[in-house]
């Protein structure tokens, strides 16, 4: 199948890998260029331009920071007519941004769907991503099979946006594990209690998520270089959360303090580091 790919950062680059290794033809394209160049060894042809990657593709892949960056490489490409071209959306957008996506790329003769995925760099080098599908059921099984290609069990959660849903649903919990951990673990400390202690006892309690284990050492070294996922980010899909589950009726003052400590990490430079970075923030470093 020719597939273009839009976005090989973090997660885009090994998840295009993955399509390489199935034989499927692919043109890749990165506003960084850089960043795809990796592909281009493995057998990618690099588009020079996101039209040209449009062109050459029957299948459009979007792995992209936000919708702005999704309307620049779709629907700024130069390309008006869409015809016998699906448009798979893998980013983490709002879901009312992924409804009017939906609208405007069928409206140009195309056909969308959704499959945002939970995980980050290791589970994308090993299949294994959660994959949250919003399409129709026909959608679904026509492309179940080459979503395998990121994850062992595509799941089909009904139609547009509802994968787009699900994708900051999930998103929403992961800050608010962490922060939460950040504070218990600081408050620990401060206490003089044994770290070791203290994770012994959570790990066997109905409180422990794994996100503790996973974050804990960089917490502990105050290292947050190479991040799965970077801060900045993080509070991108917060900002998406808030601005929908308001739309909603919904009272997010919780999420709101979740928030200001992610933005307050970012402002402190630390916005390319790993999300877990708010430890910094919860427990600024002794002078």
């Amino acid at each position: 199948m020719n597939v273009a790919f839009f976005g090989t950062g973090l997660m885009g680059l090994p998840m295009a890998e993955q399509l390489l290794k199935d034989g499927h033809s692919l043109t890749v394209y990165n506003r960084t260029a850089s960043k795809a160049q990796p592909l281009k060894a493995q057998g990618a042809r690099v588009a020079a331009s996101p039209g040209e990657a449009v062109k050459q593709a029957g299948c459009l892949i979007t792995m992209l920071t936000d919708a702005p960056a999704l309307e620049q490489v779709i629907f700024q490409s130069g390309v008006d007519d869409f015809s016998g071209k699906t448009l798979i959306q893998m980013s983490t957008i709002g879901p009312s941004e992924s409804v009017a996506f939906k609208q405007r790329f069928e409206a140009a003769g195309g056909e969308y769907l959704e499959c945002p995925v939970l995980g980050s760099i290791t589970e994308a080098k090993s299949r294994s991503l959660i994959l949250m599908v919003g399409a129709t059921r026909g959608q679904f099984e026509r492309w179940s099979g080459f979503f395998k290609a990121f994850g062992p069990h595509p799941k089909h959660v009904g139609e547009v946006p509802h994968g787009a849903a699900l994708k900051l649903a999930f998103n929403q919990l992961i800050p608010s594990l962490v922060s939460a951990f950040a504070l218990s673990l600081s408050f620990v400390q401060k206490q003089g209690v044994h770290v070791d202690d203290f994770m012994e006892l959570l790990r066997v309690s109905a409180l422990y998520a794994k996100a503790f284990d996973n974050k804990l050492p960089r917490m502990l070294t105050r290292n947050f270089d190479n991040p799965n996922f970077p801060t900045r980010h993080m509070l991108k899909d917060i900002d998406l959360l808030l601005a929908e589950a308001r739309a909603k009726g919904l009272n997010t003052e919780g999420i709101e303090g979740i928030r200001r400590l992610l933005k307050q990490t970012v402002d402190s430079g630390l916005a390319d580091g790993d999300y877990s970075a708010v430890y910094q923030t919860v427990f600024p470093p002794q002078g």
